[in-house]
């Protein structure tokens, strides 16, 4: 036998093995299994995306405490994100489904925690989209159409950031409805994009250095206030200071269950769906800790940096010491990087639209649960996902307040399946995958578990405390829904052997429907 025939008949082995994993938890291989071990990585690395949140939050962390809690704030955040991904990746070892944080939930802490985690990760997901498709335009119109081509956009505002933001999301759905082969060429080339991009344009800013005062990285400088441009209210206390900046690392490392979300279309999911989950945190902390640092240690002035606010980046950009071609290029390099972070955004979160209907979770869960024959995506899914990503942008006060909260709607939705699994471990979960903690599993989700409460707290104080309305407001809707409706028409997942039983005649009807 040839070694092409051995690795097609491995291949082969793995994939009905991932099958009858899926089988065992109650559903059908639906979704086509094209997405190997890099492209898994690739998903959740595109979606954190150091280009986006790494640069337009930059100033949240510089403009609290400087250095310190820029560079500091980036590791400690970074750290956390590691053992929150670990606690996770433990998880989706174990049961590798669409859905990932929502059907854990459920296993985990039963159906009414899976529903409510189900909630919070959808709104998480549809506002990094929502933000980083406005930051899109944004980048698009200061990089590229001022610099490069030279146009006049100064009277450019709501009604044309409007019109771009819906051809850009439409685009993301187009190319994600046309199946996970074409996407996932398209987020294997962000993986790379990013990565290049990052170190270029890391390089660039060292470029024009005379010399390097390294402890301006762990200098702190309080630029609360006026002093750094209104970005963060003024506060004498460095420790707000620092929980405030960490929304910089958070808001960037995160969208890190796009892994999970893809699980049904990896390749030996139990195994490649945890690399790939740790390996993207992994890789955007070490290059995003880097970029930081050069953003940091190229500036003429820091208090003139600090008090540009929101403004720094571009200002350091366009000071860059390079020829202009290069310049444009990272240009392009950036914007491209932003428009494919959406739209790995875009596959995630209509995979969990796709296994949150599946088991009857959202209202025309009949039509969004539908896998097109073709091409083999999840398409009404899709399209939902880009509506509802579009109408998130359309009422600018509440769209500012919740793209700020996307992080904490996120790790809250992080939180609460590590939360279940803690409780359940050596009790009702004793079914385990091949990525395990060990020792380290009920320390790592103790740890997230209060990360979590955190994160709550500072994504709730000023300059954010709009979000103190929204979240509670968000908490009485989902218990008002949870008992007036969800409780009594929701099934969620097939938990137990009874449940799994009766759907198996289903999943071969399924399966041989999609064969046809």
């Amino acid at each position: 036998m040839s070694i092409e025939s051995e690795k097609a008949t491995l291949e082969r082995d793995i994939l009905a093995a991932d099958a009858a994993t899926l089988h065992k938890m109650g559903y059908a291989q639906e979704l086509s299994r094209r997405m190997h071990g890099f492209s898994n990585f690739a998903v959740s690395f595109s979606i954190i995306c150091i280009l986006a949140g790494g640069i337009t939050s930059f100033q949240v962390g510089f403009s609290t405490g400087g250095g310190f809690t820029t560079i500091v704030g980036w590791i400690a955040g970074s750290i956390f994100a590691l053992i929150v991904g670990s606690s996770m990746a433990q998880i989706a070892s174990a049961y590798p489904t669409a859905g990932g944080l929502y059907h854990w939930s459920s296993i985990l802490g039963g159906r009414a925690w899976g529903w409510v985690t189900a909630w919070f990760n959808l709104l998480g997901l549809i506002f990094v989209i929502a933000s980083v498709n406005v930051g899109v335009y944004n980048l698009a119109v200061g990089l590229v159409l001022d610099n490069i081509l030279g146009w006049n956009t100064a009277a450019w505002g709501y009604e044309q950031q409007t019109i771009a933001v819906v051809v850009i999301t439409v685009l993301q759905g187009l190319l994600n409805h046309f199946g996970i082969r074409t996407t996932t060429k398209l987020i294997d080339f962000s993986g790379i994009l990013i990565l290049v991009v990052a170190v270029l344009l890391t390089g660039a800013m060292l470029v024009g250095i005379h010399h390097f005062d390294l402890t301006r990285l762990v200098a702190f400088t309080n630029f609360s206030g006026d002093p750094g441009g209104g970005i963060v209210p003024q506060s004498n206390s460095h420790f707000y200071l620092f929980l405030l900046a960490l929304l910089y690392p958070l808001y960037t490392i995160t969208g890190f269950d796009g892994s999970a979300h893809t699980s049904e279309e990896t390749v030996d999911a139990r195994r490649n769906v945890p690399r790939g989950i740790l390996n993207s945190i992994f890789w955007s902390a070490v290059f995003g800790l880097a970029m930081a640092g050069a953003f940091i240690l190229a500036m003429p002035d820091e208090t003139k940096a600090a008090a540009a606010g929101g403004n720094v980046i571009f200002n350091l950009m366009a000071a860059l010491t390079i020829p202009a071609w290069f310049k444009d290029l990272l240009y392009v390099g950036i914007v491209l990087a932003n428009f494919l972070c959406a739209l790995a955004g875009v596959t995630s979160t209509s995979r969990m639209v796709y296994a949150f209907s599946r088991d009857g979770g959202l209202p025309g869960s009949k039509w969004l649960k539908q896998v097109d024959h073709k091409h083999r995506s999840p398409v009404y899914a899709i399209w939902f996902t880009v509506a509802l990503s579009i109408a998130a942008t359309l009422y600018s006060p509440a769209f500012a307040a919740l793209a700020a909260g996307c992080a904490m709607f996120l790790y809250i939705s992080y939180a609460m399946p590590v939360l279940a699994g803690l409780l359940a471990e050596g009790k009702s979960w004793t079914e385990f995958g091949p990525f395990r903690l060990g020792a380290f599993s009920k320390l790592f989700a103790v740890i997230s578990v209060l990360g979590g409460v955190v994160i709550i707290y500072i994504g709730t104080r000023p300059p954010n405390d709009i979000l103190d309305s929204y979240f509670i407001g968000l908490l009485v809707l989902l218990a008002v829904f949870w008992f007036a409706v969800a409780r009594k028409h929701f099934p969620g997942p097939p938990i137990g052997a009874a449940a799994i039983a009766a759907r198996t005649a289903e999943i071969a009807a399924e399966e041989h429907a999609l064969a046809r």
